[in-house]
């Protein structure tokens, strides 16, 4: 009987929630409810976790108190642009109010609006008092790609409200204000058939960055293409951008064929922040250029990732089928760009779970391993730590913004098509895309 009784008892011991540190981890939800718990938790980061002055994305957030972290109140410019866009997903998924989820991003744009900016684009790190914080010695001003991601964020929550009540048609506008004064055309630094991605009042264009492809910056140049006030001509992007052609390669990695060439390598593939930054509001699917289908680009970068995890031609322990994805984040020695050709050990979550649109099946195995299996030494407060490392045993308790957001945005896109229905239905967007030369889906 004290045989049977103890069976009895780790049976309902095991069907039962199990408490993993200060978070409930429950086994066996159906695909669409652990999606919805990751989408939910992860948006925390954005809502409880932002910065409260202006409810704006904090640049990181450490929840080990291994060190006192003196920088937690640093917004972020590009993560505040996947934060405004998860606030827009966590109205539809119910977990605020349209009210609550409005005021917050009236709160943002109102902080926006009165935040340093130079010749429309925002810096990269704001201080809670609207001041710039130099990212670098020489990068003290604006900065056209972090702005890019905002403006691309700012842009789903117009055509999201543009109809709406008076409040929040008066919103839409205030964004469409801000757009209309991002200048594009004076980040070309004097006429140049390039973008460039820096420029300071105190130092002007010594950074000395033309942005051209590929690599994260993609919707950089359809902003600047789609702006109604500051636009660029169609040769900035293909002399600039695309190189004159330049940018196109032809190689497989895994059977898979690579048709644009990672930050000018002909034979390799980059981080996974490169197939999502860009797109979490521009959608991949349908668009093709002179250069790419960029839905197959996408979806051959995420499985060439997930192929090489296979292949674990390093050796790291827990690679596999449910453990892959290389991106920029936390490493084991400080940050790193992890990819194929930077495998440091390190699998960075956000890498293979914002590749859900592309790699639905494969990045489900990797949400359930880190849920049911990991547990606790990968998820808290604001879901999934940012990077862990099997091999070295290390699982940092910390979060980036810029990884927390496509995490939210990326799984919706693939549930519903949320953000790209937004941002595809600006009337600027698709005249800068077909200025370009795209096809794409409206």
């Amino acid at each position: 009987m004290k045989f049977i009784s103890i069976s009895i008892l780790l049976l309902i011991l095991s069907s039962c929630n199990l408490q993993q540190g200060n978070t409930v981890v429950k086994k066996k939800l159906s695909d669409e409810e652990l999606l919805t718990l990751v989408q939910k938790q992860t948006f925390n980061y954005f809502w409880d976790g932002a910065e409260p002055i202006s409810g704006l994305a904090r640049e990181r957030y450490h929840s080990d108190n291994i060190y006192e972290q003196n920088d937690k109140n640093v917004i972020a410019t590009g993560a505040s642009g996947f934060g405004v866009m998860s606030i827009l997903v966590a109205i539809e998924r119910k977990f605020i109010t349209r009210e609550q989820g409005f005021e917050r991003l009236q709160k943002n744009v109102d902080f926006l609006q009165k935040a340093d900016r130079f010749h429309g684009a925002w810096s990269h790190w704001i201080y809670p008092s609207g001041k710039v914080k130099p990212f670098g010695k020489n990068d003290d001003g604006g900065d056209l790609v972090e702005t890019s991601f905002l403006m691309q964020g700012l842009i789903c929550v117009r055509q999201y409200f543009k109809d709406g009540n008076e409040k929040e048609k008066a919103l839409a506008a205030q964004i469409d204000k801000l757009w209309k004064e991002v200048d594009f055309d004076w980040y070309r630094n004097g006429g140049k058939n390039v973008l460039y991605w820096h420029w300071s009042p105190n130092i002007g264009w010594k950074m000395n960055f033309p942005v051209t492809g590929y690599n994260e910056c993609l919707i950089m140049y359809i902003m600047a293409a789609a702006s109604p006030t500051h636009t660029i001509p169609a040769e900035v992007y293909h002399k600039g951008w695309a190189k004159s052609g330049g940018i196109n390669t032809d190689f497989k990695l895994y059977g898979h064929e690579i048709k644009l060439a990672h930050n000018g390598e002909k034979n390799n593939v980059g981080p996974l922040f490169w197939a999502q930054y860009s797109y979490l509001g521009l959608n991949p699917k349908g668009l093709k250029d002179r250069y790419a289908d960029y839905w197959k680009e996408n979806t051959n970068h995420a499985l060439i990732h997930y192929d090489y995890a296979l292949e674990n031609p390093k050796k790291y322990k827990g690679y596999g089928a449910d453990s892959w994805g290389f991106t920029a984040s936390y490493s084991v020695n400080g940050y790193s760009a992890h990819s194929p050709s930077n495998d440091l050990g390190v699998i960075s979550p956000t890498a293979a779970l914002a590749s859900y649109p592309y790699t639905p099946n494969e990045s489900m195995k990797m949400i359930r391993h880190l849920y049911e299996d990991l547990g606790d030494k990968v998820w808290g407060e604001y879901g999934f730590y940012d990077a862990y490392s099997e091999t070295a045993n290390w699982y940092p308790k910390r979060y980036l913004g810029i990884d927390q957001g496509p995490i939210i945005i990326m799984i919706e896109n693939g549930r519903t098509g949320l953000l790209w229905n937004l941002f595809m239905s600006c009337p600027e967007v698709q005249t800068g895309l077909d200025k370009l030369g795209f096809t794409y889906k409206k």
